[in-house]
């Protein structure tokens, strides 16, 4: 049986805000990792702008929360950060509102044994690696921006 205590919820900063409040109430005793990513506009790599992560996260069941993946850039670089401080790759699980065909193949091409879960994967990625027909930037949404 796994306590609460033993998970950790990580979630990127402003698109992940909406996500993280759910995923509390379903494990209130659950930690919380904070990762500041942003996809930089015209690299579309993602750039890490801050990074608190709760202790002994390698001896966590690790939840990554992004509501939208897209290219799976920033999931990517959010998994890779939690795997530099020993967490097992099989104690990672991504759950994603909406999802691209692209970015599940990205993630499953970096991270093989991860768990991906998600309510929708809509058709592709546009030209500028935005989700069809998609909702919009979750944290512009989110934020009223």
């Amino acid at each position: 049986c796994l306590v609460g205590s033993e998970m950790c919820i990580r979630y990127s900063l402003r698109a992940g805000n909406g996500l993280l409040d759910g995923m509390l109430d379903l494990v209130p005793s659950a930690r919380v990792g904070h990762v500041g990513l942003y996809r930089d506009p015209k690299s579309l790599v993602p750039v890490e702008y801050y990074l608190k992560l709760p202790d002994n996260l390698e001896e966590r069941l690790c939840v990554v929360v992004d509501p939208m993946l897209a290219t799976g850039n920033s999931s990517i670089a959010a998994i890779n950060l939690i795997k530099n401080t020993g967490v097992n790759i099989k104690d990672v699980s991504l759950i994603s509102l909406l999802a691209a065909p692209e970015g599940i193949r990205n993630v499953q091409k970096n991270h093989r044994s991860l768990h991906i879960f998600t309510c929708q994967i809509d058709a592709k990625l546009d030209k500028n690696k935005f989700i069809v027909p998609g909702l919009g930037d979750a944290g512009d949404r989110y934020m009223g921006t």
